[in-house]
C-alpha cells in the first residue's frame, strides 16, 4: 500500500525547503516502476554537527507492487545502499507497514530489524470509533470545550507560528532532540495534503497538530499541549480527538498515530497516551543499514547524553 510519505507531492514539498536533500530510487519493470524507496537526508546544527548527524529517513517504509519479484527488491535496496552510503551515517526505514514477509530480504543486502510499535485508529467500520476511546478521552474533550478551548476550523499562518512555539518548547523541554525550522510548518500549511489542528483557549495557541493525509489515511506528524497549564484544559487531546474526527469525516480509512516507542521502553508514556483512543498496537519494526560504523556509534552516545540534560 501507498502513502504520502511515498508521494511526489512530498518529494516535492521537501525538495522546496533547502535545508533538507530528498532521494527517491525506483526499480522499474519496463516502463512501469514496481517499487519505490522515497525519503530525506537530515542534518542539525553547524557544520561539525551536521557532518556527526546525517542520517537517510523513509518514513512509511518503501512501496512495492504486489507482484515485485525477489530480484526487483534487492536491485532496489542494492541502488538506495550505493546512491546513500557516502552521503549519510545511517539508512533508517521507519515502517507504517507490514513488511514481514520482507525482512529476509532486507537482512540480506545488510539491513537489521528494529522493534518499533505504531499505533493504528480505525476510523472506516460500522462501530464508532469514539465508542472505542477511553471514557476519560471524551470526558476530557467535553471538560475542555465547556471551560473555554476551542478547535480553530480554518487556522492562519500566525495560529502556526504560534503553535509552533508550543512544540519547540516541548522539544526542547521534554523531547530533546532536533525540531524542523518554523519554515518546514509554514510551507506545509500551503500544501493540499496537510491539515492543522489547533487549540486556542482565551485567544491563545496552546496546542496543535500537524495533520498529513492521502486518499487512504491521516497521520500525526508533531503534536503538542500546554497540558496540566490551565485547569481542566487538556489541549494534546483535543488536538488527537480532533484529528482523528478529521479522518473519519473525511471517509479516511484510519489515522495513524504513528510511532509509539520500541517493546523494551517500559513505561512509555506516549504510547500509554496513544492507546487511550481506540487504537490497535502494530509492531511495523524498522530497517536500519549503518552506512559508517564509528560516526554512528559515536552519533548515538550523543543522543544519549543529551537525553539525560
Amino acid at each position: 500500500m501507498t502513502s504520502i510519505f511515498q508521494q511526489l507531492d512530498l518529494y516535492n514539498f521537501i525538495e522546496s525547503l533547502g535545508f533538507l536533500e530528498p532521494f527517491r530510487f525506483a526499480v522499474c519493470r519496463g516502463n512501469q516502476e514496481v517499487g519505490v524507496i522515497q525519503g530525506f537526508i537530515q542534518k542539525d546544527g553547524g557544520r561539525l554537527k551536521q557532518f556527526m548527524s546525517r542520517r537517510a529517513i523513509i518514513n512509511g517504509g518503501p512501496w512495492l507492487a504486489d507482484d515485485i519479484t525477489t530480484e526487483e527488491i534487492d536491485t532496489l535496496l542494492q541502488n538506495c545502499i550505493k546512491g546513500l552510503k557516502k552521503k549519510a551515517i545511517y539508512i533508517e526505514f521507519r515502517n507504517y507497514f507490514d513488511f514481514s514477509k520482507y525482512r529476509s530480504l532486507f537482512e540480506k543486502t545488510g539491513f537489521y530489524y528494529e522493534p518499533h510499535y505504531d499505533v493504528i485508529v480505525r476510523v472506516d467500520g460500522e462501530e464508532s470509533w469514539e465508542k472505542r476511546m477511553e471514557s476519560s478521552r471524551i470526558r476530557f474533550v467535553k471538560s475542555s470545550l465547556k471551560n473555554g478551548a476551542e478547535m480553530v476550523e480554518n487556522p492562519s499562518e500566525q495560529d502556526v507560528i504560534d503553535y509552533y512555539k508550543v512544540l519547540k518548547d516541548l522539544y526542547t523541554e521534554k523531547v530533546k532532540t532536533p525540531l524542523f525550522p518554523l519554515d518546514f510548518f509554514l510551507k506545509l500549511y500551503h500544501t493540499s495534503f496537510c491539515k492543522y489542528i489547533i487549540v486556542k483557549y482565551n485567544d491563545a495557541v496552546v496546542g496543535g497538530m500537524v495533520c498529513i493525509f492521502d486518499e487512504n489515511a491521516a497521520y500525526e506528524w508533531f503534536v503538542c499541549g500546554m497540558d496540566g497549564v490551565y485547569k481542566h484544559i487538556y489541549p494534546s487531546t483535543m488536538a488527537t480527538y480532533y484529528a482523528i474526527k478529521f479522518a473519519s469525516d473525511n471517509g479516511l480509512k484510519y489515522f495513524d498515530m504513528m510511532g509509539a516507542g520500541a517493546p523494551n521502553d517500559g513505561g512509555y508514556g506516549v504510547r500509554e497516551f496513544k492507546m487511550k483512543f481506540g487504537g490497535v498496537l502494530m509492531e511495523y519494526g524498522r530497517f536500519k543499514y549503518i552506512c559508517n560504523p564509528l560516526l554512528y556509534k559515536i552519533g548515538s552516545l550523543g543522543v544519549k547524553l543529551l537525553k539525560r540534560h
